[in-house]
């Protein structure tokens, strides 16, 4: 029954648990099973909160069987990156720097959460700080793709998609800051919904890049991400820039199609650099969408190429503003010395962060210097500005955005190390809904010859998300994908 139990639809635990056919103690036991059968060998936790997490699945029984009401979520197994505070959970971020961290608070998407009776399983792993696209910079372990083990899951939020896609958790909560929720989701064949900059708080967020960090919903189909989505959007006053837009039903927007739907295809960016095997899916996907009655324009985002430059100038040089709190004085690691207070500074942040924090910190040090601002760093907002005013006056002309998530599929674990230009790449069609500010979502649209998944991503407009689902599902819908499940016993490295 467990392993039956890890394959279902989030919203369909939902319906055994409110029907009392199935207890929250029993789903969250059927996944913390699955965490001990394989998670040795995927590395998607950081920390595994077992006691806990039965102790809340008792609560939400105990709760139900008296009759008293629960949450929207109430005993669901989440899984939560490990660059949010969950308190009384160690936070890590995945660095040697936060050694001995623990928040005495939630994040206000855990406390949403929370209050929505959902189960925490454990905290996932990621790339160092969510900087990377890989999960390969994580200080503490690899984690791998449950479709081959040899490959990468995409990152940052890697750990939590593994966890996700090797049912391991029911749903998860990742971060995105330029694709790294949509990206895991394409190379691990399931969901990544970045949601409007705006529309989920950062309270609690540890922050890498604030004009661009996203807390976003992890699932394995549309209708999950919709679920979540509706719990943990809305205005907190601890976050003066969360939006004070009303929040909808998402999950009844659902079940609007595609039918009159104009959808936008930037040829131009699309056109070099994809992996056959990508080309050849996106194209079919475009086709399929044509059948549902939408229609395809090309639409031109003329600044769009300088997405990647544009967006590293501007996350490194917040990256570098936002991990100067990291001096060895006030929490996490401290390197003891006699050598005074700025060499105290130097050893500790030696020590404590890994090398694509360091080269991410000296690059956004680079272009805030005296003498280059101007040429580097004013120069990368000007062009997000104009990147921004593209998507504004395409959604002008068309509902929704498509392209790949990413230009190839999971790529072999120690690749690109060494190559970080080549890995930033990875990227390319994913930085542009950050930079702009626009939801965006990647699902499933395939397989590639050698059996790894392949991402469609679409966007739309500032507070489209019910559009955006509701295309988004009728589309899972009719490829019928959504229910694939990584052959973990059969998998070789």
């Amino acid at each position: 029954m467990s392993s039956e139990l890890i394959r279902l639809p989030l919203w369909r635990m939902l319906e055994l648990l409110n029907s009392s056919e199935v207890s929250a103690e029993e789903l969250c036991r059927a996944h913390l099973e699955q965490i001990e059968r394989h998670d040795g060998e995927l590395g998607a936790f950081l920390s595994v909160t077992a006691e806990q997490a039965l102790e809340q699945a008792r609560g939400v029984d105990e709760a139900r069987a008296a009759g008293k009401q629960v949450g929207a979520l109430a005993g669901v197994p989440l899984a939560i990156k490990d660059n949010m505070c969950q308190e009384g959970v160690p936070a890590t971020c995945a660095s040697r720097i936060l050694e001995g961290f623990v928040p005495p608070f939630d994040s206000t998407p855990v406390a949403r959460l929370r209050e929505a009776g959902a189960v925490f399983i454990g905290k996932t792993n990621l790339d160092e700080f969510a900087m990377g696209s890989s999960t390969e910079w994580s200080a503490f372990r690899v984690a791998r793709n449950p479709w081959e083990r040899g490959r990468i899951p995409g990152g940052s939020s890697g750990g939590s998609m593994v966890a996700v896609a090797a049912g391991m958790a029911a749903g998860a909560l990742g971060s995105d800051t330029g694709g790294s929720v949509r990206q895991p989701a394409a190379m691990c064949g399931a969901v990544g919904l970045k949601p409007t900059y705006g529309r989920v708080s950062r309270y609690g967020l540890v922050a890498f890049g604030s004009s661009l960090d996203t807390v976003c919903p992890m699932t394995r189909n549309v209708r999950d991400a919709a679920l979540i989505l509706g719990v943990i959007a809305g205005l907190d006053e601890n976050d003066s820039t969360s939006r004070t837009e009303p929040v909808p039903d998402y999950d009844a927007a659902l079940g609007g199609g595609l039918d009159g739907l104009r959808i936008g295809v930037p040829t131009a960016l699309i056109a070099e650099g994809l992996q056959p095997d990508v080309k050849r899916a996106y194209e079919a996907t475009l086709a399929r969408m044509q059948e549902m009655g939408a229609t395809v324009h090309e639409i031109e985002l003329p600044h769009a190429r300088y997405g990647i430059p544009a967006y590293y100038i501007v996350a490194c040089a917040e990256a570098s503003s936002n991990l100067a709190r990291y001096d060895g004085i006030r929490y996490g690691l401290r390197v003891e010395n006699d050598d005074g207070l700025k060499d105290q500074y130097r050893k500790t942040r030696s020590a404590g962060f890994g090398p694509e924090v360091k080269r991410r910190i000296m690059l956004g040090t680079f272009v805030l210097s005296s003498g280059y601002y101007d040429a580097y760093y004013r120069k990368g907002t000007q062009v997000r500005a104009l990147i921004r005013q593209d998507i504004i006056s395409a959604f002008e002309q068309v509902d929704l955005i498509a392209t790949p998530t990413a230009p190839t599929t999971a790529f072999s674990i120690g690749e690109k190390l060494d190559d970080p230009v080549q890995m930033y790449l990875a990227d390319v069609f994913t930085v542009t809904a950050n930079l702009a500010g626009v939801p965006a979502i990647s699902l499933n649209c395939g397989f590639d010859g050698a059996g790894l998944p392949i991402g469609f991503q679409l966007f739309a407009p500032h507070l489209a998300e019910d559009r955006l689902l509701s295309a988004a599902a009728g589309l899972e819908d009719a490829l019928g994908l959504q229910d694939r499940f990584p052959p973990l016993e059969e998998v070789t490295s």
